[in-house]
């Protein structure tokens, strides 16, 4: 197909709820994809910081095709191994004591909501059901992970939301002011990615650890784009030197397929019983095969001290550039603030000159295959660098 007919094709049959680029991929390999007309482009998007081995990596691509011509999928009904191994593995990796599955960012961010809830009410009440977030936030477009979200932009249109929640400021003085009596958790990323690539300062973290633990609210952090290695560490949080009570993984987790994933400490393991929470899908075993090739692959020392130097090497390199007035962020997760122009519009221009990046806010964003090598980074950084020159 042509890209006009690929389009038509879109606009007749597809909901128009995305932002759309001109182009469709078709391929890919590594850090590069590959359009329908046969066009490369350098990839420092990842799918939004999803295909974290890149595109069809080839130990992945085993061991997802391996699983899909065993079994495909199996009710929650049932044990599987698979699930059961990347439990095991995840919790032996994080320190975490029980895991729950699910599709997405946004369902492993409600089921941290429900978690938060059903234990304030076991031991407090009922009442105790009040969430605290940051302002700036972004934690899905559910009802609810909506509600959680501190951006009244994305709160237009759909109200009424769930209720519950209230937005503090980055700052623990306004965090003190927004908890109650009624308040049984403070839900956070540590680095703001849809937001503008904002991490939160170190001191902050942990006077809001040290908070919360006093008062036995539940210190929830959201890892769906900062975890599975996008930081230089396993997750964001071990950067910050805290410990939460919980913790959502999605995107990179699964290397292209969807899962999400909520982690929780021993004194939550027994909270959530039999019926009070499920996904059809989650915890799927081809979707569980991917995700235990890409822990296989970045789950050691080694694979996190490469992530920092790329990370530090790619900083470096876009500091550099006249044109750009600062950069921000940690690891693979940065973002770049241009002296002229705006960032979707160079977004665009990147694009029709063979570079995909996104944008955040005012920013571009950069959320590359951790797996990216440096010729890779180069290539598209030279393409950056023509682009805003």
């Amino acid at each position: 197909m042509t890209f006009e007919e690929i389009k038509q094709q879109d606009e007749q049959n597809i909901m128009q709820t995305y932002g759309r680029f001109q182009l469709a991929l078709v391929s890919g390999h590594g850090a590069t994809a590959v359009d329908c007309t046969g066009k490369e482009y350098i990839d420092f998007t990842s799918g939004i910081g999803v295909n974290s081995l890149g595109y069809c990596d080839a130990k992945w691509t085993q061991a997802v095709s391996q699983q899909a011509a065993t079994l495909q999928h199996t009710s929650n009904l049932y044990y599987n191994p698979v699930q059961t191994k990347l439990a095991e593995t995840l919790c032996k990796l994080t320190g975490f004591s029980k895991v729950f599955f699910g599709n997405s960012g946004a369902e492993a961010n409600e089921c941290a909501i429900k978690l938060a809830r059903k234990y304030s009410a076991d031991q407090y009440g009922e009442a105790r059901s009040e969430i605290v977030t940051l302002q700036n936030s972004f934690h899905g477009r559910t009802v609810t992970t909506l509600a959680a979200t501190g951006q009244d932009g994305f709160h237009a249109n759909f109200q009424p939301l769930t209720t519950g929640f209230s937005y503090a400021e980055t700052n623990i003085e306004s965090v003190k002011a927004c908890v109650n009596a009624n308040t049984c958790a403070v839900f956070i990323e540590l680095i703001q990615g849809e937001g503008g690539v904002l991490p939160l300062e170190p001191e902050f973290v942990k006077e809001l650890a040290s908070f919360c633990k006093e008062r036995d609210i539940l210190l929830m952090v959201d890892e769906v784009q900062t975890g599975v290695g996008r930081t230089g560490a396993l997750y964001c949080y071990q950067n910050y030197g805290i410990v939460p009570d919980v913790i959502t993984s999605a995107k990179g987790l699964g290397g292209g397929l969807p899962i999400g994933a909520c982690l929780c400490a021993e004194r939550l393991a027994g909270v959530m019983s039999a019926g009070m929470h499920g996904s059809t899908f989650g915890g799927n075993p081809v979707v569980c095969a991917g995700a235990l090739a890409v822990l296989e692959r970045i789950g050691n020392k080694d694979f996190m001290a490469e992530v920092k130097a790329k990370g530090k090497y790619f900083t470096d390199k876009l500091t550099a550039m006249d044109e750009i007035e600062f950069v921000r962020g940690m690891g693979m997760m940065l973002g770049a603030k241009l002296k002229a122009g705006t960032a979707k519009e160079i977004a665009q221009k990147c694009a029709e000159n063979g570079l995909l990046v996104l944008t955040a806010k005012d920013m571009l964003r950069f959320l590359p295959p951790l797996t990216i090598r440096y010729e890779e980074i180069d290539k598209g950084l030279k393409i950056l660098k023509e682009t805003i020159g």
